[in-house]
């Protein structure tokens, strides 16, 4: 039976943060030390990003002014800036405009600013999935698969999805909680799965993160990465099985595999924890090394079902979604798979652009390819990386 991939849709909120401008005021906050200074001034001029996006407002229009007045003016209706340092009035939840210090509020207070702001985002990546596949109305949507580690709350995003789009309310619903970067593609297995039992099934899988209300301020390495990587944003694809994917036009993906691999050793070194001020990122220096130890060893169940196709060297797979956790992490797929620049450049585009925006970031990637340059036949590899060490991959192939 047929799985296939018709569109994908993301999302992004309006607030805009500068690399270069969120660094300037994370190195000047109070608590930081010497080297903690150093390590902020360090993770953030190597991160490969430029900008990034928040929903957290009141970083907007700011940092020091530096785009605040005559700045980039970016589609789609995006504020510019970065955090904000000045004249607000009244103080804040997440920053202080009279000090300029980022604030530290209670796990409960972020989550409520999750809950305020993730349907919006949910909803904007759905109903451009859905647009994207004219044959297809609301009322042909029978599941409905939602994704998010940042964030909690009930009636969830499934329902919501349902309740704002007029989805069917028979629509089988489901929600990948708390898994970390990796969430969308065990996502696109279970609709795969779900297609290939069912030819008429159509699965709207939509990932939403909002990484940036859990920024925090410290010394520690973890935080300190973290603030200079995560990001918020939100994904959509529409899966469907046999009896609709004929009626597909465009470029669409064929979902011919799945592969999980836990690395043999890393389980300390990536984590995703709940604290008493946020969710706190463990995120090790080593975790790169691991990666370029084990990533081929990864690939091996993966492109076990096709010898001929796991006899070739690696490059020779057109299009490879790399989930970029971070430059160094894309430094050694790079290097260890012996992948050309122009296969790295849909992760290292995302990256620059939109930051790390967890499980919803392989979703840009690929997305990025489908609207590409290709043929169809032409094979992609998607790989992300998330707790555990776990690694989770899925290989494609182009239609149309």
């Amino acid at each position: 039976m047929l799985a296939l991939l018709r569109s994908l849709h993301t999302a992004v909120p309006s607030t805009v943060l500068y690399q270069d401008q969120v660094r300037d005021v994370l190195a000047a906050q109070p608590g930081l030390n010497r080297l903690g200074t150093r390590l902020v001034n360090a993770s953030f001029n190597a991160s490969g990003i430029e900008r990034r996006h928040t929903v957290v407002e009141e970083w907007r229009d700011g940092g020091r002014g530096a785009r605040a007045s005559g700045g980039e003016n970016t589609a789609g209706g995006e504020s510019t800036g970065g955090v904000n340092t000045a004249d607000d009035a009244g103080t804040g939840t997440f920053f202080d405009p009279e000090t300029g210090h980022i604030l530290n509020p209670s796990t409960g207070t972020r989550n409520a600013v999750f809950t305020e702001h993730a349907t919006d985002l949910y909803v904007e990546a759905a109903e451009g999935a859905l647009a994207a596949c004219p044959d297809l109305a609301p009322e042909d949507v029978t599941h409905v698969i939602t994704v998010s580690c940042t964030g909690f709350y009930s009636p969830g995003p499934d329902y919501q999805l349902v309740r704002r789009l007029g989805l069917p309310a028979t629509a089988k619903r489901a929600h990948f909680g708390f898994m970390g970067c990796y969430a969308a593609i065990p996502a696109l297995r279970e609709a795969a799965a779900i297609c290939e039992a069912d030819p008429a099934a159509v699965v709207l899988v939509v990932s939403a993160e909002l990484c940036t209300v859990h920024v925090r301020v410290g010394n520690d390495h973890d935080t300190i990465v973290g603030s200079s990587l995560f990001s918020d944003g939100a994904g959509a694809a529409v899966v469907t099985g046999a009896q609709h994917s004929e009626a597909s036009t465009g470029p669409a993906l064929q979902l011919d595999n799945f592969a999980t691999v836990l690395t043999p050793v890393g389980e300390e070194a990536m984590a995703w924890n709940i604290g008493d001020h946020g969710f706190e990122m463990i995120l090790g220096t080593y975790v790169p090394h691991i990666i370029d130890d084990h990533i081929t060893g990864a690939l091996e169940p993966l492109l076990a079902p096709e010898p001929e196709l796991a006899a070739r060297p690696y490059a020779e797979l057109e299009h490879w979604a790399i989930h970029p956790g971070g430059r160094s992490i894309l430094d050694k797929v790079e290097a260890r798979l012996e992948l050309t620049e122009a296969q790295l450049a849909p992760a290292r585009n995302t990256l620059r652009d939109y930051g790390n925006m967890s499980s919803a970031t392989v979703l840009f990637v690929l997305k990025q390819i489908l609207e590409g340059p290709g043929h169809d036949g032409d094979r992609v590899c998607a790989m992300a990386f998330g707790p555990g060490l776990t690694v989770e991959s899925a290989l494609m192939t182009r239609r149309g």
